[in-house]
């Protein structure tokens, strides 16, 4: 018995799981039409979804859309997709595979903030400070939340990016950044050797949400001189598996890397 389905609540979901992105507002004849359900019967479901505050009518038109209540158990919900938490089961893998400091960071305006790290136990290492925040245009997890911005939102930021030269390798030309971008999407991922701190290199990958995009990056970093072609070689697909994970519980469900958007 307790896993029988009632059939109103069958027909109740049907006719939530009309509404999306391209359909936010819909009249009783059309939700029929959809679930398969005679009129009345839609009309009647949907007046008590109103009444309990599932749904909303609109005076005039008298099309419903989703109320209230769903607003609130979607705060519930996103409260629960927290990027720290789900990601940090993920960050301790690459720390004991890597022994490197992984970090992860999140996009604000035109920079990045360190949210969580695990630092190297090694005596040479890379110390990422929590909260700290840093350029978009110099450093992998910087670079990668640039590269797969939406198009529209990646023309908005790049002109307000002020480029300075932190170190002789930090990318100061646009033009050349730009280029590596196009690189970074192909790829998957981006490498970074003293772009923002000297003698410092980083990988890093992006992780994206249920709409497609990055909110969030994971970074291994250490010093150059252990970051040769051939350890990226082995990081990278421990990145990308950590970052494909991660994205997949934030409810990303397409390829990866994700085609960028034009």
């Amino acid at each position: 018995m307790d896993n029988e389905v009632s059939p109103i609540l069958n027909r109740a979901v049907a006719i939530l799981d009309c509404f999306n992105q391209d359909r936010p507002e819909i009249g009783v004849r059309e939700a029929a039409r959809l679930v398969g359900l005679s009129s009345s019967a839609t009309g009647r479901l949907m007046a008590s979804l109103r009444n309990l505050g599932i749904l909303s009518q609109n005076s005039e038109s008298k099309a419903y859309s989703l109320g209230p209540r769903v607003l609130t158990w979607a705060g519930v919900y996103t409260a629960t997709l927290d990027l720290r938490k789900r990601a940090l089961p993920f960050l301790e893998e690459l720390y004991v595979s890597t022994n490197e400091t992984i970090s992860l960071y999140i996009l604000q305006g035109s920079d990045r903030i360190c949210v969580e790290r695990l630092e190297s136990a090694q005596t040479v290492r890379i110390v990422a400070r929590i909260g700290r925040r840093l350029p978009l245009y110099a450093g992998s997890a910087g670079k990668v939340l640039l590269a797969f911005l939406p198009s529209d939102r990646l023309r908005e930021i790049l002109p307000s990016l002020k480029m300075e030269p932190l170190t002789p390798n930090t990318i100061t030309d646009r033009s050349r950044l730009e280029h590596e971008l196009v690189t970074i999407r192909k790829n998957g991922f981006a490498v970074s050797h003293g772009e923002w701190i000297s003698d410092a290199s980083g990988i890093a990958a992006a992780i994206f949400d249920q709409f497609n995009e990055p909110v969030g990056a994971i970074s291994i970093s250490g010093p150059t001189q252990r970051f040769t072609s051939r350890v990226i070689e082995l990081f990278t697909p421990p990145l990308i598996h950590a970052a494909v994970e991660i994205s997949r519980d934030m409810g990303y469900r397409g390829p990866f890397p994700p085609k960028f958007p034009e």
